[in-house]
């Protein structure tokens, strides 16, 4: 997919994490390995909106979990010894974690703890996991990538659903799975393939015996590959690029509404929806950003906009 059949545009920042919030000790194993000879202050990943506004954002190498107020002041509300990818919030009032290390947690922000939900599956750990959504009907999608690749397409998706205790096991050929994401209605999977540097679409709920048929949504190039995705009400796709600072914007079709840039940085991990669907929110790691962008700027005299 090229860049330039995108409408361009740029966001704006909307908040940048606190210089007094830069982590300042030693980098850790995860740092090591994936920034060699860096230093990182954070990197931030997984943003999802709670009931009040409030926008939530992990910081994976040092167990972090953030909480932005509307006014953009952030404030810690939890930090453990993990990994955390993503988060998102569940009706019992807890929010599901995915952690590379530790695998699917719940956290409780009443009694301010995390536990263990599952760490392996059939007494195998989990590689690592990535991202997760939580579908209408209040199934889990998780991700679990690892270090895999196209010379190793052996990551996983995995479902658990809400009135079991066990994940099971969806796809296993992936070369590093991460954003997973779901139509409105709940009936297709959008996952991204950031090693293949696609973005992957299947049914949620195959008819196929065995593994569900996969397809390729959108064949994207330059940068890393697709990160985090979301979607909106109306079945568009948001598309956060790894290492190459934007974000795609396509219909249900997957044909292209826009192209958005955050200036300063590239490291875009993640993105998000708000609430009321007006603005989209793009974190990029590098800088520690939020930026934003109002949707009827990106949908203003698109064709693909105005039929989604």
């Amino acid at each position: 997919m090229i860049a330039a059949a995108f409408p361009r545009h740029e966001a704006e920042l909307f908040t940048r994490l606190p210089q007094a919030l830069h982590w300042t000790g030693e980098p850790t194993d995860w740092v090591r390995t994936t920034r060699p000879g860096q230093r990182l202050h954070s990197f931030l990943e997984g943003p999802c909106f709670d009931a009040d506004g409030h926008l939530w954002l992990v910081d994976v190498p040092y167990g972090r979990l953030f909480r932005i107020a509307p006014d953009g002041n952030w404030q810690l509300v939890f930090q453990y010894d993990g990994e955390p990818h993503a988060l998102r919030p569940r009706a019992d009032g807890t929010w599901l974690i995915v952690d590379y290390r530790h695998g699917l947690l719940a956290f409780d922000p009443v009694a301010n703890t995390v536990t263990t939900l599952c760490a392996r599956v059939n007494t195998e750990s989990f590689r690592g996991l990535s991202d997760l959504t939580i579908a209408p009907n209040g199934d889990a999608w998780f991700t679990d990538s690892g270090r895999t690749s196209l010379s190793d397409p052996t990551g996983r998706v995995y479902r658990l659903r809400q009135s079991e205790t066990k994940p099971e096991l969806i796809l296993a050929n992936v070369p590093y799975p991460n954003g997973i994401a779901l139509s409105p209605d709940g009936k297709l999977v959008y996952l991204a393939a950031t090693r293949a540097n696609a973005v992957w679409r299947f049914m949620a709920e195959a008819p196929d015996p065995a593994w569900p048929m996969v397809g390729t949504f959108l064949q994207l190039s330059g940068g890393l590959g697709p990160d985090g995705l979301s979607v909106d009400v109306s079945g568009r796709l948001a598309i956060a690029q790894a290492q190459a600072g934007r974000l795609y914007l396509v219909d249900a079709l997957g044909d292209p509404i826009a192209v958005v840039h955050t200036p300063g940085g590239l490291w875009t991990t993640s993105c998000a929806f708000s609430p009321d669907q007006s603005t989209l929110f793009i974190v990029e790691a590098q800088t520690g950003s939020v930026f934003r962008i109002p949707m009827a700027t990106l949908l203003a005299g698109s064709a693909s906009g105005h039929r989604s």
